[in-house]
């Protein structure tokens, strides 16, 4: 257990210090690469040169120079391209590794949660939970429960007292004359006034009682 706890730190520095070398490594083939491609651009020079001056041998030396220049740049290319790939390689792995230390942390730490977590004690929880429930249940229908005078109520005998009182109601209402509309009142054309009761006369009797009252009030 010990090796493996401290196996994987180095391991993983292993991988970072190869990833380093190879990266050295390809910037080095980088650099001699344009080296050689500068000193092929100096032998095409070197051999336009030479046919200015009619000297037809020193201008093929140049490009052989310069053919050979290009065969190493080839080369170097190849040996570029098969670092980068041993790069991919290589990062894709440690990713790969990463993921499964990971995954394996995590199966780890589920394994343990659900060792803290017994099945029994969930189901004791949960009974306990259900118990504490049903206690308060009881409770509240032990306090909504009528005490006193209260208790000794009649509920059948209540309901059918306020069946008669609903009874009694609408029979009220039934016996109850219906109202009348009012009158709508008379529609005056415009301009015109309602004529006014002409004042009718008063007999000799009435005459007599507005007298009485007169001295009365004297």
């Amino acid at each position: 257990m010990f090796t493996r706890l401290f196996g994987k730190p180095k391991q993983e520095a292993n991988t970072l210090t190869t990833l380093d070398k190879l990266n050295e490594t390809l910037e080095m083939l980088e650099k001699k690469e344009k080296v050689l491609q500068k000193k092929a651009a100096a032998e095409v020079e070197k051999a336009k040169e030479f046919t200015r001056a009619k000297n037809k041998r020193a201008a093929i030396q140049c490009l052989k120079r310069k053919k050979l220049y290009e065969q190493q740049i080839e080369q170097l290319g190849n040996f570029q391209l098969r670092i980068h790939d041993q790069m991919i390689l290589l990062e894709g792995a440690k990713a790969t590794t990463e993921t499964v230390d990971a995954l394996r942390t995590g199966a780890a730490a589920m394994k343990a949660m659900q060792k803290a977590t017994n099945i029994d004690d969930v189901d004791m929880t949960m009974d306990e939970i259900n118990e504490q429930t049903e206690n308060m249940k009881q409770i509240q229908e032990a306090l909504a429960t009528p005490i006193g005078a209260a208790a000794d109520f009649d509920e059948d005998e209540l309901e059918a007292e306020l069946e008669e009182l609903e009874g009694a109601e609408l029979e009220e209402q039934l016996l109850q004359p219906a109202t009348t509309a009012p009158a709508a009142p008379v529609q005056v054309p415009a301009g015109r006034l309602p004529a006014r009761a002409a004042p009718q006369k008063r007999t000799a009797e009435e005459d007599e009682l507005a007298a009485l009252q007169a001295e009365m009030a004297l």
